[in-house]
């Protein structure tokens, strides 16, 4: 498994019955975990002191019980700095497991000798692209919801990247990504981290397991002739490691480099164990 384990101001204390207890900066979330089906004490204080809880509802979706929380307030991952702020279905703007992509797509940035192009598809709010733009490579950040896109503005502009060379393109990742193969467009890197399930800003349906595979075929077209790196994340539980390694490998086989895969998690702090955060599929150019 990849750990994320290089966080300083973010920690999943303990998890149990279906919630885990996490440190974000100064405050402590209580947030629903589906991975977490064991029923173990719950010794921590964090757990009747927590600053917001998100519960569940049995009928889907569920809502926020603030007890002492900003509206907004930020973290920070090596130089990087995130905004941050509870908002529809349990999340805060960043998943920190995905720091253990960010540092090794950073790596192979910074160690490749030439200038890098990345194009970050499902962009969300930025974390890879602000991780990519601060190692040196410019990006292209794609998502199909402008206020994701303008929070990834608020935290480019938070970690001293106001200036750097990203272009904020806000639409549909299937249909860009066809515009870009017809306009002859390249890129030495691709990142992708689609929902399960979504919507493009015209009504556009994304269901993963039916739309994965050809928008992979597409994103091979738009590759140089020897791209730097390739990956893709996926929460959705169908799509195993291997499954990830497969996608990739059958599609990049052209391309001189080795595919990984492997679960992706976090560590807990009160036990010692790893939670699971989905997977990822890489490829690394040689």
């Amino acid at each position: 498994m990849w750990l994320a384990d290089n966080w300083k101001d973010y920690e999943v204390i303990d998890c149990s019955k279906g919630e885990k207890l996490e440190r974000w900066g100064d405050y402590i979330l209580v947030r629903p975990d589906p991975q977490v089906i064991w029923d173990t004490p719950r010794k921590e204080k964090g757990w009747h002191k927590m600053n917001a809880h998100y519960h569940r509802s049995k009928k889907g979706g569920g809502e926020w019980e603030f007890f002492d929380l900003p509206q907004q307030w930020s973290i920070h991952y090596r130089n990087l700095t995130f905004q941050l702020k509870p908002f529809s279905f349990k999340h805060t703007g960043l998943f920190p497991e995905q720091a253990a992509n960010w540092d090794w797509f950073s790596e192979l940035i910074k160690k490749a000798g030439r200038p890098i192009k990345v194009l970050n598809l499902f962009a969300y709010t930025g974390g890879a692209t602000i991780a990519a733009a601060a190692a040196g490579a410019s990006v292209t950040h794609v998502d199909a919801s402008k206020g994701m896109v303008t929070w990834a503005k608020e935290n480019a502009v938070s970690s001293g990247l106001a200036d750097a060379p990203i272009r904020w393109i806000v639409d549909d990742c299937v249909k860009f990504v066809e515009r870009e193969i017809r306009r002859g467009n390249h890129y030495d890197a691709i990142i992708m981290d689609p929902p399960s399930y979504g919507r493009g800003p015209k009504g556009e349906i994304w269901k993963i397991e039916e739309s994965i595979h050809p928008l992979v075929k597409f994103c091979a077209q738009l590759l140089v002739d020897k791209p730097l790196f390739f990956l893709i994340n996926s929460y959705t539980t169908g799509l195993q490691p291997a499954v990830l390694s497969y996608l990739i490998g059958t599609e990049l086989k052209r391309f001189p480099g080795k595919v990984t895969a492997d679960e992706i998690g976090l560590p807990v702090s009160s036990n010692g164990l790893t939670l699971p955060c989905g997977a990822s599929g890489r490829f690394e150019g040689i």
